[in-house]
């Protein structure tokens, strides 16, 4: 039987954007059930921060800054979890932006900039990390999409899409190495309390932002906006052994939003 007290012993976890946010709260919970954490973010400062709450309480943990559009600094920072711990057992793609405007408004760079981040910086952290589980005999993948990758709202063109390309690249990531027993599987969000849902509610509701938190809260059937450690919860389930038969599949982790949309 699963000790759920200690799924991750022995095991070694890469994180991307684990300076803050969803990516903070399940790299202490990695570190709580054992695991080896590898803290990638651009943020040194964030990232350290984090590394410094698990090594406290006597958990493992490196931090690394990484942007995850260059590939030199992914391929790095995989590099630290093969010579700090010994390889890669799981790897959390959470790193992600967004910027908002129409097709219309929104510059070029903006486009590429979230692109780059929610989309390549996936498949770079993928390219990289395979390679490394393979020769442990095997992985697991979490890719973050988001509830906007099946219906999306406006002024997010960039992100929606990029969402939507992570979807994708996860089912083949799943297809193409299935032999190599690396699962890989993606998340789907809804609004959750975070750093850039904060950041969305100044630009949104400046005059009241927890009034707006509180009126997206409302959009979701069960009444509220989500909590970082319900996404994590989400996260280590599909990490871990006792999700051995899933691969391929998009978890919603959504308060309901969806489900109008998906039950008729």
């Amino acid at each position: 039987m699963t000790d759920r007290n200690r799924r991750f012993t022995n095991k070694v976890i890469v994180i991307t954007g684990a300076g803050s946010g969803i990516g903070r709260t399940a790299a202490l919970a990695f570190a709580r059930e054992g695991g080896s954490v590898v803290i990638g973010d651009i943020n040194e400062r964030d990232g350290t921060e984090t590394a410094r709450q698990i090594l406290e309480t006597g958990g493992y943990a490196t931090a690394v800054r990484c942007d995850v559009r260059v590939p030199e600094e992914v391929e790095a920072m995989i590099a630290r979890a093969v010579s700090d711990f010994g390889g890669v057992d799981v790897l959390y793609n959470n790193a992600g932006v967004v910027r908002y405007g129409t097709v219309e408004e929104l510059s070029v760079d903006d486009w590429d900039f979230q692109l780059d981040i929610n989309l390549k910086g996936t498949f770079l952290t993928c390219k990289y990390a395979i390679p490394q589980m393979r020769r442990r005999g095997g992985g697991a993948i979490i890719n973050t999409a988001s509830v906007q990758a099946f219906a999306s709202q406006k002024t997010v063109p960039a992100y929606a899409a990029s969402k939507g390309g992570v979807v994708s690249l996860t089912t083949t990531v799943a297809l193409d190495h299935a032999d190599d027993n690396i699962r890989c599987n993606c998340i789907a969000p809804g609004t959750i309390r975070t750093p850039m849902v904060d950041q969305a509610a100044d630009t949104f509701g400046p005059d009241d932002p927890e009034a707006a938190i509180a009126e997206w809260g409302r959009l979701h059937p069960l009444g509220r906006v989500g909590k970082p450690e319900e996404v994590a919860n989400l996260v280590l389930f599909l990490a871990s052994d006792e999700a051995a038969f899933c691969t391929g599949g998009c978890y919603r982790v959504d308060g309901g939003l969806l489900s109008p949309l998906f039950n008729g």
